[in-house]
């Protein structure tokens, strides 16, 4: 079983630094069982850190997830979200409790704002502290947040409560690094990477694959190790595939050398200006 490196969050507690996301899970009852086995093998190969979310199949990704984790519910670190349309106060505390009948579980470990939306960041905020009081989430922060809404929300975060900012990031995808990332290292803010594999599309890439070929590694672990060499950046691939999952887990004993890190910068450039965050 692997032992998963922690980063400590602005509230001191230790949030893994590599997870498994469960995005577009709960979409297909065919393939239910799959994603639950698959959820389930990532935890009894030591993986804590499981992402899901409300929005993801309108809850039944949630579901999956609970009935994977069982028992070892104590185990894990459980991050969800709330979509931005019950982001009221009122409807964040009624989309939290939703999410723990459907986790099965008494605390989420990291509640995000999924998205900014139309109901005010103040609410979101209060509603997070309300809950956070009453031990129904341990922590709280934001996804695809940019960085004028984290300047915003650092307004009214006063406490520097704030634990995370999930967003798109991966080696296409550096746009993040010119403003964002900056940002949020600087107010101690740990970044999720979320599609940190490009869903897959940039694994056949002929410099990925020569980095990988000089540690007889693959593309995915090059392109993760990439990311896990930062010591504030989190990733959360899905895997439904157990080889690779277990493919992505190795990443984590990958070290990239500066020659390594060269031919990637010049492959995908880091950004020279300002550019709006990706989504997907």
């Amino acid at each position: 079983m692997k032992t998963i490196p922690t980063l400590p969050l602005p509230s001191g507690r230790a949030m893994p630094v590599f997870g498994v996301g469960t995005w577009r899970m709960g979409e297909s009852a065919r393939v239910r069982a799959d994603e639950v086995k698959a959820v389930r093998a990532a935890v009894e190969r030591g993986v804590t850190l499981i992402d899901t979310a409300e929005m993801y199949g309108d809850g039944e990704a949630e579901t999956i997830v609970a009935e994977a984790v069982g028992a070892r519910r104590d185990e894990l670190f459980i991050v969800s979200k709330v979509l931005p349309n019950n982001a009221s106060k009122r409807g964040t505390i009624a989309a939290c409790e939703r999410s723990l009948k459907r986790l099965k579980t008494d605390r989420i470990d990291l509640y995000l704002l999924h998205w900014r939306g139309g109901e005010p960041l103040s609410e979101t905020i209060a509603a997070f502290r309300d809950l956070k009081a009453a031990g129904k989430i341990l922590d709280w922060g934001a996804s695809n947040f940019d960085i004028d809404d984290m300047r915003e929300l650092a307004t009214l975060d006063r406490n520097g409560e704030c634990a995370a900012n999930q967003v798109l990031y991966n080696l296409t995808r550096r746009g993040i690094e010119f403003d964002l990332v900056p940002f949020c290292r600087e107010s101690g803010i740990p970044v999720m990477a979320y599609s940190p594999l490009e869903q897959a599309r940039m694994l056949g890439d002929t410099t990925l694959k020569q980095v990988a070929q000089r540690h007889d590694a693959s593309p995915a672990q090059v392109a993760l190790a990439w990311l896990l060499r930062q010591p504030d950046i989190i990733v959360i691939p899905k895997a439904t595939n157990l080889k690779h999952l277990d493919d992505n887990i190795a990443a984590l004993d990958l070290k990239l050398t500066a020659e390594d890190l060269t031919a990637l910068d010049a492959r995908f450039p880091p950004p020279k200006r300002a550019t709006p965050l990706d989504m997907l």
